[in-house]
C-alpha cells in the first residue's frame, strides 16, 4: 500500500508539473482513478440512486458509453459481449464489482462465469441475480441522457427474455446512477485537471502569440490547424474541432453558429482584430472545453483600447453572476433562470449555455441553457447540481462598442468545480485579453 501511495504521489507531482505521461504511466493512474472510484463512488452513488444491482452490457465495438469509462487501461474496447454486475448491499456496506465474462475484467472487475459450467452467457447472468435477489436492476435506459442510454435493444431483447418474470418485474432505469457515475470526481482527478486545464492554457497563449501568429500573413485556419498539430505531437488528443474567429471595427457581428463553425470562412488576421478561439484536450480520460480571447495590437500600441478592455470585463462580471447562483439540489434552469434575471438587471445582454465537463466534453449532469434554449432545457436542465461536480462555465454577453459602430460578443468559456466549500474555477480564469504584437520581437 506504501508503495502504491509513494507511486500516485510521484505521479501526481509529475502531472502537476505539467508533464505528459508516457503511455505506460498514463495507464497506472487511469487505473488507480478506477480503483478509487468503484470502491469509493460507486457505492455512494448507488445509494443516492436506491439501486442494488447495476447492469451494464455491451457488446465491442458498440460500447455503452459508461461501460467505456469503466474499462481498465489497457482494455481499448469491450470484448465479445461484456456484461457488468454491480451489487450493493448496503445493510453490510459491501459492493460487489462481476463480470459475467471469461476473465477478470482489470484489476477492480472479478469474472463470475464458468463458460464450461454454464455455457449460456444470459442463463449465468440470471443465476447471478437470483442468487443476490435485488430489489431493483438499473439498466442504462435514459430518454434524456444519451450517455446513460446505452442499453442497445437486441441486449435489451435478449436480456429479458433470460430473465424470469418475478425480476422483469424490478428493473428500472439507472438514469440517476449513471449520470453521477459520469459527473462525479475524485480528489485525485480534481488535482489531475488542474494540470489539464493548464496545459489547455498554455496551448492556447501560444497560439495568440507571435509564436504562431504573424498579422497580415496568418489566417484563423492557420491558428486552428496550429493547434490541432501542437496537441498531437504532445501525445494528446482533441475531442472536437478548434474553431478561431475574428471581430473587428465595423464589419457585421455574425450569428452564435457562424462563430462557431467553418462557415464564417478561414480570415486573415489583422492589426486590432479581436480573437476568440473555443478548443479543448482530452488526457488521462478527463477532457478539457475553454474559450478564451485576445487582441492584435496595432503600430504603437502596447495596451489594448480600454473600450475592448471594459467589453472583457462584461463577460467576467457574467461569470460571476452565474457561478454565484449554484446551489445544490437546484437544477440547471433554475440556475439559468436566476441567471438571466440578474444578468438583465446588471444591464447585461447575456447568453448562458453552461455544460457538465468530465469523462465527456458534452457530459452528464444538469443543462445549465443552450445557446438556442435560453428559457429552459426540458430534461436535461431538470436534473439537480450535485458536489463534486465539473463544468464548463460558457457564455457570452453581447456588448456595443460606439468606437468600432457596432456590437461585439464576448465569448468565454472556464472549466468551473462545484463542491462542499462551493464554486472554484479548476484552474483559474481569463482576466484580461491576451495581446499579440503586430511585430515579431
Amino acid at each position: 500500500m506504501k508503495k502504491l501511495l509513494l507511486l500516485s504521489a510521484l505521479l501526481l507531482n509529475f502531472i502537476a508539473q505539467s508533464q505528459i505521461l508516457a503511455e505506460r504511466e498514463r495507464s497506472k493512474v487511469v487505473d488507480q482513478i478506477l480503483g478509487e472510484r468503484f470502491n469509493k463512488v460507486l457505492p455512494e452513488l448507488m445509494d443516492r440512486a436506491e439501486i442494488d444491482m447495476w447492469v451494464i452490457i455491451s457488446r465491442e465495438y458498440n460500447e455503452d458509453p459508461v461501460l467505456k469509462t469503466m474499462l481498465p487501461a489497457t482494455w481499448l474496447n469491450a470484448r465479445r459481449r461484456t456484461i457488468m454486475v454491480f451489487f450493493r448491499d448496503k445493510e453490510n456496506d459491501t459492493i460487489e464489482n462481476l463480470a459475467i465474462a471469461r476473465y477478470n475484467i482489470g484489476d477492480n472487475i472479478e469474472s463470475a462465469w464458468n463458460k464450461e459450467e454454464q455455457p449460456d452467457q444470459w442463463q449465468a447472468l440470471v443465476d447471478i441475480i437470483e442468487k443476490r435477489d435485488p430489489e431493483k436492476i438499473g439498466l442504462n435506459i435514459s430518454e434524456n441522457f444519451g450517455i446513460a442510454d446505452g442499453l442497445v435493444k437486441t441486449d435489451f431483447d435478449e436480456f429479458t427474455e433470460a430473465l424470469p418474470e418475478t425480476y422483469r418485474e424490478r428493473i428500472v432505469s439507472a438514469e440517476d446512477l449513471a449520470v453521477g457515475w459520469i459527473e462525479t470526481r475524485t480528489l485525485r482527478e480534481m488535482v489531475l485537471y488542474s494540470s489539464l486545464v493548464e496545459i489547455t492554457h498554455d496551448i492556447i497563449a501560444e497560439a495568440f502569440s507571435t509564436n504562431v501568429i504573424q498579422p497580415g500573413i496568418t489566417t484563423t485556419d492557420d491558428v486552428v490547424w496550429w493547434m490541432r498539430q501542437k496537441v498531437t505531437e504532445m501525445g494528446l488528443e482533441t475531442w472536437f474541432h478548434p474553431t478561431v474567429d475574428v471581430q473587428r471595427s465595423k464589419e457585421r457581428l455574425v450569428d452564435h453558429i457562424t462563430a462557431f463553425s467553418d462557415e464564417n470562412g478561414s480570415m486573415l488576421i489583422l492589426p486590432g482584430d479581436l480573437l476568440h478561439c473555443d478548443f479543448g484536450i482530452t488526457y488521462l480520460r478527463l477532457n478539457t472545453d475553454c474559450q478564451q480571447m485576445a487582441y492584435v495590437l496595432k503600430e504603437g500600441e502596447e495596451n489594448a483600447p480600454e473600450f475592448l478592455q471594459e467589453a472583457f470585463n462584461k463577460g467576467n462580471q457574467l461569470q460571476d453572476i452565474l457561478t454565484s447562483n449554484f446551489e445544490t439540489g437546484d437544477t440547471g434552469n433554475e440556475i439559468l433562470k436566476e441567471s438571466l434575471q440578474e444578468a438583465k438587471e446588471q444591464g447585461l445582454k447575456a447568453s448562458i449555455y453552461t455544460h457538465p465537463l468530465g469523462l465527456y466534453g458534452h457530459s452528464a449532469g444538469p443543462t445549465i441553457g443552450m445557446w438556442d434554449q435560453q428559457g429552459g432545457v426540458p430534461g436535461t436542465g431538470d436534473y439537480p447540481l450535485y458536489e463534486n461536480t465539473v463544468y464548463a462555465i460558457e457564455l457570452n454577453t453581447e456588448v456595443e462598442i460606439p468606437e468600432w459602430e457596432k456590437r461585439i460578443r464576448i465569448m468565454l468559456e472556464e472549466a468551473g468545480f462545484w463542491g462542499e466549500e462551493g464554486f472554484r474555477y479548476v484552474n483559474k480564469r481569463q482576466n484580461e485579453l491576451i495581446l499579440i504584437p503586430s511585430e515579431q520581437d
